[in-house]
């Protein structure tokens, strides 16, 4: 047993290069962090001046792609079987999406954002009203719709080719139309390998920039004297060890009420700056941004900067940077989305991912956001526009331009913990179900192996200063994974297309056979109303012989068929295992019906009795509607 327990299960295709990548990077950063650091922004500077274009367009057909799923006849296709239920309550999955999702972006971003757009030389000519307004619409844009695209385009090709086609929880599954069982080869293995490392050095980035965020709350609050590597190799610790038991637990368990109690508590601070702050402005200015976000979709959607050179590089540094970060946080987010959202409908789940973390992220950054440029308009007197180049105290400096400041900036703390933990746990399970190839009875010890390395890594990235070139090479390869999430729409569209054709396809009339030598029989049959016994024999009987022969027949072929039959209810199942896509299964079974009382009355009905008969009706693996066999 413990032997067992010990024994690995890592897929070594994919953790052998995978690792191997990921440290190397690491190591440069660490030891090499400045040359590594020009080196990579060379690169990443040409990709975002020359090649912008693919950013803006890819991000523009995922959402147009979506949108168009939602509203079209492949929206009522459930992510599973057709009668499958989703297994958390809709709360719940709301909850652990955005737990993943944005996490700790929504605190760190929440004020330094808008305050940046605000404040931005760029924009500097324009009048107050102007440069307030502009600052609530491009936030808008940035963690809008098309953000979730990114993560819904990736999350519904995962869940959709793994619980409707049975196909591991992995990205290789989402090209299976179109590399058939190569994607068990060498292109599974690689696009394994580069969602492997894109998840870690997006997590080890952004955690890394959490501790120093929660470092200087703490640092504010006076809890800790200062903000030195020793202190945030403290709250690492601490943080990891928490991410590793909640990992551990399961989705069901830990990752599932700390978001739930996360999500409480966000709300709950942002009740509280909602009427600590300008609270009719509030209001007024998220009904006057949602509007200006509606009418300037497209134009913000397509708009490149190229006749407003002075604008250029705010466009890179923000919007591209966006795109390239959400793009490169896809493998991560869309493997966790997936992996909750099983027996939902593509139009519910395109509809809850699109729509609802937009309208509240739009909310959230109204209400902390435009607080903020009010203060900094009408009390702070510029104080706070002038901190924007300090993000990660700016969040703490805004609330103590509110009461109780002290009260919220421990509770602004305890919400950025809980979302670094619930991050934390959500890549510490996501990258060992990638590096497993989402083996079911993974080993504890591989959970915490990822997360001390997440911790380990980190760490020697704060310590160096390398955690700067870490992100830098997290945006370069959200290039590439930009254009491996369009043949991922593709793919995705040719499965909808066979999965609608073969539900809507009608039943050929061969199974209903026609033999002139049984018709008395078969008129009888068809005319006659039966008790549940009388078609119990006809199973027992009739059906059981014909799918022995049926049986012995496929064996003659080297197919292996298992028969099983149950009394209460009678039913037989014929089913055809596969180790790829959903077993095939065909059976029958006793079926209750209920006759109108005009029929019992009628004449030409001589043997209806009672108000129930029973038939034997057909039955199929994949939910589909049966029919009378008779």
């Amino acid at each position: 047993m413990m032997q067992q327990k010990l024994k690995s299960t890592f897929d070594k295709g994919v953790t052998v290069p995978g690792l191997t990548f990921i440290i190397g990077v690491c190591l440069f950063a660490v030891f090499l962090p400045q040359p590594t650091q020009n080196v990579l922004n060379v690169v990443k500077q040409f990709i975002f001046v020359n090649l912008n274009w693919v950013y803006v367009w890819s991000v523009t057909i995922f959402v147009i792609f979506l949108v168009y799923l939602m509203f079209s006849k492949y929206g009522d296709i459930k992510l599973g079987a057709n009668d499958s239920k989703p297994e958390y309550s809709f709360f719940s999955w709301l909850a652990m999406l955005f737990a993943a999702g944005m996490g700790i972006g929504l605190l760190y971003f929440a004020v330094a954002e808008p305050m940046s757009h605000y404040s931005a030389k760029e924009f500097a000519d324009n009048h107050y009203i102007n440069r307030a307004k502009n600052a609530q619409l491009y936030t808008f844009f940035h963690w809008g719709i098309h953000a979730w695209a990114v993560y819904g385009l990736v999350g519904l090709s995962l869940a959709y080719f793994s619980y409707r086609y049975r196909l591991p929880l992995s990205l290789r599954s989402c090209l299976f139309p179109l590399l058939k069982n190569k994607i068990n080869g060498g292109w599974g293995n690689a696009i394994d390998v580069f969602a492997l490392c894109s998840t870690f050095f997006g997590i080890t980035t952004t955690l890394g920039f959490g501790v120093v965020q929660i470092n200087s709350g703490l640092k504010t609050l006076s809890i800790l004297p200062g903000s030195s590597f020793i202190y945030q190799v403290v709250i690492v610790a601490i943080l990891v060890c928490l991410s590793i038991c909640s990992a551990v637990s399961g989705v069901g368990k830990g990752i599932k009420i700390l978001s739930n109690v996360n999500i409480i508590a966000a709300i709950l601070l942002l009740v509280f700056v909602l009427f600590a702050g300008p609270t009719v402005y509030l209001i007024g200015s998220f009904t006057d941004g949602l509007g200006n976000y509606i009418n300037n979709f497209f134009n913000i959607t397509f708009n490149t900067h190229v006749y407003d050179q002075e604008t250029l590089p705010w466009f890179y540094n923000w919007s591209i940077l966006y795109w390239a970060w959400w793009i490169s946080w896809a493998p991560f987010v869309g493997l966790f989305i997936a992996r909750i959202s099983k027996g939902r409908t593509i139009k519910s789940f395109i509809a809850a991912v699109l729509i609802l973390p937009t309208l509240f992220n739009c909310i959230w950054f109204t209400i902390f956001g435009n607080s903020a440029i009010w203060l900094d308009l009408n009390v702070a007197e510029g104080a706070l526009s002038s901190l924007v180049n300090d993000k990660d105290a700016l969040m703490f400096r805004f609330l103590e331009y509110l009461p109780l400041a002290k009260i919220s900036s421990y509770l602004v703390i305890g919400i950025i913990i809980i979302f670094f933990v619930t991050s934390a746990d959500s890549g510490i399970l996501v990258m060992d179900s990638i590096s497993t190839r989402n083996n079911e009875s993974s080993p504890n010890w591989q959970k915490v192996f990822w997360g001390l390395l997440l911790a380990t890594l980190a760490l020697m990235l704060l310590n160096a200063g390398g955690l700067q070139a870490l992100q830098t090479m997290t945006l370069i390869t959200a290039l590439p994974f930009s254009v491996i999430m369009i043949f991922f729409a593709i793919a995705l569209m040719k499965g909808l297309i066979i999965d609608h054709n073969y539900y809507s396809k009608e039943f050929s009339v061969s199974t209903v056979p026609w033999s002139g030598e049984f018709w008395k029989e078969r008129l009888k049959q068809i005319v006659s109303y039966k008790d549940s016994s009388s078609v119990g024999d006809f199973i027992n009987g009739r059906v059981t012989e014909a799918f022995t022969e049926l049986q012995k027949e496929f064996k003659a072929n080297g197919i292996a068929v298992t028969i099983s039959t149950t009394q209460k209810p009678c039913k037989i199942a014929f089913e055809i295992k596969h180790n790829q896509v959903n077993n095939f299964v065909y059976g029958v079974q006793s079926q209750l019906k209920t006759i109108s009382e005009h029929i019992i009355s009628d004449d030409n009905f001589p043997d209806v009795a009672e108000k129930k008969t029973y038939y034997p009706k057909t039955f199929f693996g994949d939910a589909r509607e049966g029919y009378d066999v008779q």
